[in-house]
């Protein structure tokens, strides 16, 4: 935990590599074609990046920015969100887009808003063909980072009532793509009274976000 901590505090010393400045350090949303709703859940990621600001003190922005995978930004972004109900699409381009901000020192983190899952994992073995989503332990770092979620990924939404999963993409030893399955932290990150979610579950998905977030920035600065 310390040492991913004091490596984003570092991150905002020192750009490393595409690594932002601190005043534009935040969280871009990817949006995509194909038919999905990439706009989903409009607040969460302001919220999110609120509790990232006032419980670390990380100087992030006050909102997120949108971009699309061919977005000369793109590499700006250490932390890249996609959500959705519906179909996702990349192009041959954008999917070579993809791939090159990943193994650049880039992370995507996909939220199944429950609908996305199909398309999504169809369009990362285009842009992996040379790696697999797999089953994050708990004992990864990512759940210790800040908060300790000793069973993992926390439960959100029932969606298909199954258990929740945390799923990766790693390439290089690094975790390039995190895909939360089965719960739908974007839910939990939204304003009070949209989902009609508990306080206690709205907090268990903020300090997984801000978990994914320390990492994210951590995996950017080593």
């Amino acid at each position: 935990m310390i040492t991913l901590l004091l490596a984003a505090s570092l991150a905002l010393a020192t750009p490393v590599g595409a690594m932002p400045v601190a005043d534009t350090l935040g969280i871009a949303r990817l949006r995509y074609d194909g038919g999905g709703d990439w706009y989903a859940n409009p607040s969460s990621l302001a919220n999110l990046l609120n509790a990232v600001r006032t419980r670390t003190g990380i100087p992030v922005a006050a909102r997120e920015a949108t971009v699309t995978a061919l977005d000369p930004s793109l590499p700006d972004h250490p932390y890249l969100y996609m959500t959705g109900h519906g179909n996702v699409s990349f192009s041959p381009a954008e999917g070579a887009a993809l791939r090159a901000y990943l193994l650049g020192g880039g992370f995507l983190h996909a939220d199944d808003n429950y609908g996305l899952d199909e398309s999504f994992r169809r369009e990362m073995r285009e842009v992996f063909p040379d790696a697999e989503l797999t089953e994050i332990p708990a004992d990864h770092p990512l759940y210790h980072v800040l908060y300790d979620f000793p069973q993992g990924i926390p439960k959100v939404h029932e969606h298909d009532g199954n258990a929740p999963q945390g799923l990766g993409i790693f390439y290089g030893g690094r975790l390039v793509v995190f895909y939360s399955y089965e719960t739908d932290l974007g839910d939990g990150w939204e304003d009070e009274g949209v989902h009609d979610d508990s306080p206690e579950t709205r907090e268990q998905a903020l300090r997984m976000g801000v978990n994914l977030f320390l990492y994210a920035l951590g995996q950017a600065a080593s």
